[in-house]
């Protein structure tokens, strides 16, 4: 037997007069219906209250209703059967509008889906009802199932819309809102932004210890500006106001030296010349402008060794003149005679013997005494070179001195020549000599192309340092011995070009072998003592004073080998101990060596 749980199924009805089954009548293709459109006809009167479709969760009653056929016995022959839980009943309209209530019968569930199969067709012709088979039969038998798996589908397939949809809206707008954008989504996507990352890892960095702060801090250095870099490496390794443009002192002859070495050479030589006057008898005396022209008598020397001799000069002259030499024209127009002076240098620089007047015709530099560095300059330089020529010529009298030009095309009767640049290169640095400082920046701008005049320095100068490979942003020439207060000069350029000059090239090597020797030579040579002896011999450098300065640039040869280039200036109310905190600083910048610190 069943299992009483299960409801029985319900079997056709039974004629009584045949005991055939009965058939139901023909009609058109009954309609399945859904529990809820049951429920509907049968509350609006057009379903039997008997053809109601009970809740799912209970079973058939057992009694038939009114309107159902009786049940049938089952065969004694038919062996029970465990039945599975009662389907989803199936409601059929037939024509008549009377509504039959058949159970779908069990099936099992299968473990995969089967094609669909076409239904069979009963011997009467009509399909009973819920009597088709394959996907139609699973849908009529679970209903809820097939519908509530559709709306699923739906849902997804509606969602990823919605999703895809806002996608390209977004891509769309983000495209609109471009200058020039066209209307409507795009279909490009948006590029992945990316990440700045360094095209290369910069190498470490080393981190010095060696500080020379206190040095630094001396208040004897006033106004501290400085800039030491290695000369080989071209690092900073100390600066202090390093960019700003002072001035210099007497650390400027090095700029006129390396810009002379550069225009003009180391072998150039300067001459004085004497030609045939426009009347017989007469000779023009053309200054060139060498300072280093003595007047002494043969056998003697001047400052300038090895300067030549106005006496020469005079000889030549009347070796070759064709009739005694009466009178003598002074030619010092090689630039203007008048521009001789800079209204920033003070008077005294002349009267104490530091400065001359800067004339095209002169000699000895002016001085008083030929053989004394510093002594008082004349503030007759072309007649006190006149006079001296006629001495040697054996005329008496002013009214055979003249001044003027040589006429064109007139003989050359005589020349002497000054020492090489080089040598006058050797001699300026280590005494710094203000005379050959203004008269090599003179030379420069005359064999540059210029005037030789004082004006022309500010371009000549600068223009020629550039040929080092230095960047001239910040320099003003005023003059050529650094003299003048408006000198402005950046300590950073100083060093650079110090750095040059260690190096030895293009003829910078002059200049090294020129500079004066911590404790041993030039303007260094009594400097360094006490402490500060440890740097004897290991720095060389040009010094440079003015009333409002001093100033220390040139070369350490520190204790670890290292060779720095530098420059110091101090600026202000320079008193005695400034001069010996220089020396301190630079002591202790050459005990640092390459592991001087900035801070």
């Amino acid at each position: 037997m069943s299992d009483p749980k299960d409801p029985q199924l319900p079997q056709p009805p039974i004629d009584p007069q045949t005991e055939a089954p009965v058939q139901p009548p023909t009609a058109p293709p009954s309609v399945p219906l859904t529990r809820r459109e049951a429920r509907e006809l049968e509350q609006s009167g057009q379903l039997p209250v008997a053809a109601s479709v009970p809740p799912a969760a209970e079973p058939p009653a057992a009694e038939p209703h009114a309107a159902e056929p009786p049940a049938a016995e089952p065969h004694a022959a038919e062996p029970p059967t465990a039945e599975p839980p009662a389907a989803e009943p199936t409601v059929l309209l037939p024509s008549s509008g009377t509504a039959l209530f058949f159970p779908s019968p069990p099936i099992e569930q299968p473990t995969q889906l089967l094609a669909a199969t076409p239904a069979p067709q009963a011997a009467a012709g009509a399909a009973p009802p819920g009597a088709r088979g394959g996907i139609f039969a699973l849908i009529a038998k679970h209903p809820n199932a097939w519908l509530f798996s559709a709306l699923g589908v739906v849902f997804v397939l509606l969602a990823t819309g919605s999703v895809l949809t806002g996608m390209a809206v977004g891509s769309g707008s983000a495209d609109a809102s471009a200058p020039g954008a066209a209307a409507g989504p795009s279909t490009t996507p948006a590029p992945t932004p990316t990440r700045d990352v360094p095209a290369a890892i910069a190498a470490a960095t080393r981190l010095r210890t060696c500080s020379v702060v206190a040095p630094a801090s001396d208040p004897n250095l006033l106004t501290f500006q400085a800039s030491v870099i290695n000369a080989t490496t071209g690092e900073v390794l100390f600066d202090r106001g390093g960019a700003t443009p002072s001035r210099t002192a007497s650390v400027l002859k090095t700029l006129t030296a390396a810009a002379a070495l550069n225009v003009l050479g180391p072998d150039y030589q300067i001459s004085t010349k004497v030609y045939a006057g426009a009347t017989p008898g007469t000779v023009v005396l053309v200054g060139g402008g060498d300072p280093t022209l003595s007047a002494l008598p043969a056998g003697q020397e001047s400052v300038y060794r090895g300067a030549p001799k106005l006496s020469d000069l005079a000889a030549q002259a009347q070796a070759k003149s064709a009739v005694p030499i009466t009178d003598i024209v002074l030619d010092s127009s090689f630039w203007d005679p008048n521009d001789n002076w800079d209204p920033s240098w003070e008077r005294s620089e002349q009267s104490e013997g530091y400065q001359p007047e800067v004339t095209a015709l002169t000699v000895d530099g002016g001085r008083q005494n030929p053989q004394k560095q510093d002594s008082p300059r004349s503030s007759e330089p072309i007649a006190d070179a006149g006079a001296a020529f006629a001495a040697d010529l054996g005329i008496s009298g002013a009214e055979h001195i003249t001044t003027g030009t040589a006429p064109a095309g007139a003989a050359l009767l005589g020349e002497v020549k000054s020492q090489p640049v080089r040598s006058l290169v050797a001699y300026m640095l280590p005494v710094s000599d203000n005379t050959l400082g203004e008269y090599l920046a003179r030379q420069t701008s005359k064999v540059a192309g210029n005037d030789g005049s004082s004006g022309s320095l500010a371009q000549v100068i600068p223009a020629a340092l550039t040929k080092y490979g230095l960047t001239t942003t910040g320099v003003a020439i005023r003059d050529g011995s650094g003299l003048s207060n408006n000198n402005a000069v950046p300590a950073a350029f100083v060093a650079q070009l110090m750095a040059k000059v260690s190096a030895g090239q293009q003829n910078l090597n002059i200049i090294y072998d020129a500079l004066p020797i911590s404790g041993k030579t030039g303007t260094l040579a009594s400097r360094f003592t006490g402490a500060n002896a440890v740097a004897r011999g290991a720095v060389n450098a040009k010094t440079g004073w003015i009333k409002t300065e001093y100033a220390l640039a040139g070369v350490v040869h520190a204790t670890d080998g290292t060779t720095l280039a530098f420059a110091f200036y101090a600026l202000g109310a320079i008193n005695s101990r400034t001069i010996p905190a220089l020396d301190t600083i630079t002591t202790a910048v050459f005990k640092c060596g390459n592991n001087l610190s900035n801070n």
